[in-house]
């Protein structure tokens, strides 16, 4: 499948049973830690990642690789930034919101916080999904260091072009080589869950589902 085909297969499949696949398939966890969470609104974001790399500094400098990707990424992808761990300051706001809704983005998510929450929400409901919201500037703090590269984001390995799925339930990465046949499971297991809920829903019994299909 090429991306185009990943991205609207995921955007229908559950993402509880995406992550649930990524265990099997891939054998690591996929899922972003709890803190990662929705802070413009609840849509779905399923995409490719552009992966960038920020680190701490005493510098006042731009986020230019950020600035770059947002410019120069093809419509569709997911921002991803991590900063080794310094996670208290907005890596994201209004401004680069607007870069990215000009260039037809799916979302952001970030290792980090988010600001200008109000100037998002009313100008453009662009997703973004982020450790924390924070008022505080990385100028001083952080800068950015490399742009598609791998990066850890709490404690989950990003690469560049895996496809990233986020929704209200949490966010999972799906390592791109395996990205087919996480899809093709995580399928399989939503068929497999909605037949268990209707025979439970007929029975009128948890325990009779839960034998017959063997899943919670």
């Amino acid at each position: 499948m090429n991306t185009q085909e990943l991205v609207a297969g995921f955007r229908e499949t559950a993402t509880a049973s995406v992550a649930d696949a990524v265990d099997k398939i891939a054998g690591k966890t996929g899922f972003l830690p709890a803190a990662f969470k929705p802070r413009i609104n609840e849509n779905k974001i399923v995409g490719p990642a552009v992966t960038i790399l920020e680190g701490p500094t005493d510098e006042f400098l731009p986020p230019q690789h950020a600035l770059d990707a947002i410019d120069e990424s093809e419509a569709g992808s997911v921002i991803v930034i991590s900063t080794n761990g310094t996670t208290d300051v907005a890596l994201w706001g209004g401004l680069m919101t607007a870069g990215a809704v000009a260039n037809k983005h799916e979302g952001a998510l970030l290792d980090g916080g988010v600001r200008d929450l109000v100037e998002i929400k009313r100008d453009y409901d662009f997703p973004v999904y982020s450790r924390c919201v924070s008022p505080g500037t990385t100028l001083g703090r952080i800068k950015t260091l490399a742009s598609n590269v791998e990066v850890d984001m709490g404690g989950v390995i990003v690469h560049p072009g895996d496809i990233i799925v986020a929704d209200v339930d949490g966010a999972v990465a799906v390592p791109r080589d395996h990205a087919e046949a996480v899809l093709e499971m995580a399928r399989e297991i939503d068929e497999r869950e909605a037949e268990q809920a209707r025979l439970i829903i007929e029975s009128g019994s948890l325990r009779e589902g839960l034998a017959k299909y063997g899943r919670i």
